[in-house]
């Protein structure tokens, strides 16, 4: 199996858990808080677009125990 580069994901991952910890902060203006909503969605989309790409850039291993035929 090849190693993947996530750093992609990995920076998405971080900015959603900075959102989401200011969201808890209860620090945020109304504005602010749906603002930061909106930015979430996109981010969380962005994260999918991403692990859709990881997904298909992994290669197709048979599952244990399924060799391919000669």
């Amino acid at each position: 199996m090849t190693d993947l580069d996530t750093t992609a994901i990995d920076e998405l991952v971080e900015r959603l858990s900075r959102a989401a910890q200011q969201l808890r902060g209860g620090d945020l203006t109304t504005d602010a808080a749906a603002s930061l909503v909106e930015d979430c969605a996109a981010l969380a989309g962005q994260a999918s677009s991403e692990l859709d790409r990881l997904a298909r850039e992994t290669p197709a291993e048979p599952p244990p125990g399924q060799d391919t035929l000669l």
